[in-house]
């Protein structure tokens, strides 16, 4: 393309003009050629390397999205994070489920702040909640030497699933009392992750959905809870839950059903 647009250039620029000495058309492609060349090697070595640039922190979101009672979403967690930095809200209870918990922590802070306590999130009070607790740096979960979650690590009861493990800890003042198998969803009905509370206990509950026995239900995200299951006892793990974890330590999981109470945190992760 270059020797062409050489070729294509008007004739009268080959001519001499007045005071000017005549430079050969063949001489005047080379020193063109040349030019173009050296351009690009300059360019190429001059080009700056594609380096990754550094991951950003991750912080608390300070979007208002209007959190009702009864959701149960991450704009529910931003809530509760930046009441936990207020210092209305146990850190356990960083659930994303705005509850009853939720809603008196609001009240808490709306009260301080002299605003009418309603318990309901509109503009005024994200805004100043938002205000008072700032930025908030969410921090990567670390795990400790033996797999357990770090938010586990707690003052009190507390349960933990391993989902890599297959196992559900309880802990007591941080140190795990006792370890049960699990087994847990489907990937058509996954068991969630993330940090949840004892929402409820059911000692002798049937599925509404599957019609099928739930003994011990200890209830952490709607639906799903960890139960005893007799399926999980004969087959093992060939089967898997409709998104429940599944004990099948009967008399372990009763034992620890008289522990835990609601309000507890539950943690399910992978380790």
């Amino acid at each position: 393309m270059l020797n062409d647009s050489v070729r294509s250039a008007p004739e009268q620029d080959e001519r001499p003009r007045p005071g000017r000495t005549a430079v050969p058309a063949r001489l005047v492609r080379v020193i063109v050629g040349i030019i173009a060349a050296t351009a690009l090697a300059v360019g190429v070595s001059a080009a700056p390397a594609l380096v990754a640039p550094a991951a950003a922190a991750t912080y608390v979101s300070s979007k208002y999205t209007a959190p009702k009672y009864g959701e149960r979403s991450k704009d529910v967690t931003a809530l509760q994070q930046r009441l936990v930095k207020a210092k209305v809200l146990a850190k356990k209870y960083v659930t994303g489920y705005y509850g009853k918990l939720t809603k008196a922590a609001v009240k808490k802070f709306q009260k301080r702040v002299g605003y009418k306590a309603t318990g309901k999130v509109n503009k005024k009070t994200w805004k100043k909640l938002v205000k008072k607790t700032g930025k908030i740096k969410i921090k990567k979960a670390k795990k400790t030497k033996k797999g357990i979650d770090r938010r586990c690590l707690v003052k009190g009861e507390a349960l933990c699933v391993d989902k890599t493990k297959r196992k559900v800890y309880y802990l007591k003042n941080s140190k795990v009392i006792k370890t049960m198998d699990a087994r847990f969803g489907c990937s058509s009905s996954p068991t969630r992750e993330g940090r949840f509370s004892v929402l409820r206990k059911k000692k002798h509950v049937i599925s509404n959905l599957y019609y099928t026995p739930m003994p011990y239900s200890i209830f952490f995200s709607g639906g799903q809870a960890i139960h005893y299951s007799a399926d999980f006892k004969a087959r093992g793990y060939n089967g898997c839950s409709h998104g429940c974890a599944n004990i099948r330590d009967k008399k372990t999981l009763a034992w620890v059903y008289k522990r835990i109470d609601v309000g507890d945190p539950v943690i399910i992760y992978r380790s």
